[in-house]
């Protein structure tokens, strides 16, 4: 999807009939087919990537009419002002965490009852929206997340030998490298913030945040079809 945003800012032509969004659409789409002809990616996986697909647009189209950011180009594979492959973004960051959870067996220490992360998930997904009328829990997500998952190791296996982090670092790591991803979308022009519209800028450290909320979604989408398991050996 980088790679696409790259080839299509520098040397898609201006005047080509079909939008630069549009081909970005199309060709998230045959990524999209590709992963499931390739086995890449099961059925099942498929569909909750769809579900975070759906969440990540809906967010979109809230986020964009309020203002937070617009997508300056024409097209018309869309809603509203959000271009469809809009959603293909979030869908890529649910795509990774299901396979490496499925490729590198993860397994966990002292997870949290799934009741608790699923609400916590759907409080950080209200908050994206209500905190435009409503006070910021922000930070008090970030507290409760702390509370819950401050014991939680996620073991995974690169290469024969299981090895462990803090899942609360594991998941920074991951929201960095996507706030890594939007700088390279927002250089493209694929989609501005206000402070971008004149000229770029580097986005706002504070994102991270965001980011990092939204990871606990994905991550949580995720655990419903790939159960938090227990490591099978003493650790």
């Amino acid at each position: 999807m980088l790679g696409m945003l790259f080839a299509t800012h520098f040397f898609y032509p201006v005047n080509a009939p079909i939008a630069r969004y549009d081909v970005l659409t199309i060709g998230a789409i045959l990524i999209q087919v590709a992963m499931l002809a390739f086995r890449l990616e099961s059925l099942r996986e498929a569909k909750v990537i769809l579900a975070f697909h759906l969440v990540g647009t809906v967010m979109e189209l809230f986020k964009t009419a309020h203002g937070s950011w617009v997508y300056p180009e024409p097209s018309l594979l869309r809603i509203g002002g959000v271009p469809l492959f809009s959603g293909f973004m979030y869908a890529a960051v649910g795509s990774y965490i299901a396979r490496v959870w499925r490729i590198f067996d993860f397994r966990y220490d002292h997870f949290p009852p799934r009741w608790m992360a699923v609400s916590l998930a759907s409080a950080i997904y209200i908050n994206f929206f209500a905190h435009h009328w409503l006070p910021d829990a922000r930070l008090l997500l970030f507290a409760i997340t702390a509370m819950l998952f401050w014991r939680t190791q996620v073991w995974f296996t690169p290469f024969r030998k299981a090895r462990s982090m803090p899942l609360l670092l594991g998941w920074f790591l991951v929201a960095l490298f996507i706030w890594f991803a939007e700088n390279i979308g927002t250089y493209t022009r694929a989609w501005v913030y206000p402070s971008q519209g004149a000229t770029w800028s580097i986005v706002s450290p504070q994102k991270l945040g965001a980011w990092y909320l939204l990871m606990i979604i994905s991550f949580v989408l995720v655990s419903l079809l790939h159960r938090p398991e227990k490591p099978s050996d003493p650790v």
